[in-house]
């Protein structure tokens, strides 16, 4: 059940890396705007929230790549991150799709492997 956990919540931590990229490094560009369907008007209005945004979700991968690296040595503490990261990359996919029903799609490949990265760890507990 350990390496399923690790390859689960690597994957969501890889995707929230790719969301930050999008976000805060390539939020105006013609590429990132057809993924979010944003006009070049809206990408540049929202370019300043969207960064902030963008970090959000590198802390995520971040917390979760350090609770990956944490929870052999020291498995409480690596637990609790793991939880924490996955756990709060679950919950804003659960807030996108419950604000606007069109973002189910958005939802799913954002809260998937981080669902699964939860129940797995708490399978292992």
């Amino acid at each position: 059940m350990q390496i399923v956990t690790v390859v689960l919540a690597a994957i969501a931590a890889l995707l929230h890396v790719y969301i930050f990229v999008l976000e805060s490094l390539r939020w105006t560009a013609p590429s990132t705007r057809r993924i979010f369907g944003t006009s070049a008007e809206a990408a540049e209005t929202t370019r300043e929230l969207a960064y902030n945004q963008g970090f959000y979700n590198l802390f995520l991968a971040i917390v979760t790549v350090v609770g990956l690296a944490l929870w052999g040595p020291i498995p409480a503490a690596g637990t609790a991150l793991i939880l924490a990261g996955t756990g709060s990359m679950l919950a804003a996919a659960l807030v996108l799709v419950t604000r606007d029903a069109t973002k189910t799609r958005a939802a799913m490949i954002q809260g998937t492997a981080p669902a699964l990265a939860v129940v797995s760890v708490l399978l292992a507990l």
